[in-house]
């Protein structure tokens, strides 16, 4: 392969202080960039937000534009329908998901695909997003279908 995976995604938000924040507080991430887009100060306000070694995101708040208040279900969102975030670890998986579900931004479903687990949130925005992690606990050659709960992390009485 000549890519070694995504450099960034470009998303729109109404609140780009409460979007870094949450961003920087799950997910430790850092702001490499926030203020107008255009040196001369015109334009939108561009936060770029660095999420892993190679993985970005673009977020610009425009005044007067309300599509980050868009929200439809997985499928009918458009183009970009969500991102997927690859944990370092299982452990740092289990961190992201302790804060995330602190949050209110994910429920305690951890969904085992065979060789990785997954865990769908939503941001601040409502943007979907996934974590996922390779599977401890795979069983070679299995592949599970969308709903298979990992037994590693059972249903919350």
């Amino acid at each position: 392969m000549l890519t070694v995976g995504i450099n960034h995604v470009a998303t729109i938000t109404n609140d780009s202080d409460r979007l870094q924040a949450f961003y920087q507080e799950v997910f430790e991430a850092e702001i490499l960039r926030d203020g107008s887009e255009f040196p001369d100060g015109s334009g939108p306000r561009l936060s770029v937000i660095k999420i892993g070694p190679y993985a970005e995101l673009n977020v610009f708040e425009i005044d007067g534009n309300t599509q980050a208040d868009v929200q439809t279900p997985m499928f009918g969102r458009g183009r970009l329908d969500h991102f997927g975030l690859q944990a370092e670890s299982i452990e740092a998986f289990e961190t992201i998901r302790e804060r995330l579900r602190a949050r209110g931004a994910a429920d305690d479903f951890v969904t085992d695909f065979g060789s990785i687990l997954s865990l769908f949130f939503r941001d601040p925005d409502g943007l979907e997003g996934e974590v996922c992690v390779q599977n401890p606990d795979l069983i070679p050659g299995a592949k599970n279908p969308p709903g298979t709960r990992a037994a590693r992390y059972p249903a919350e009485a």
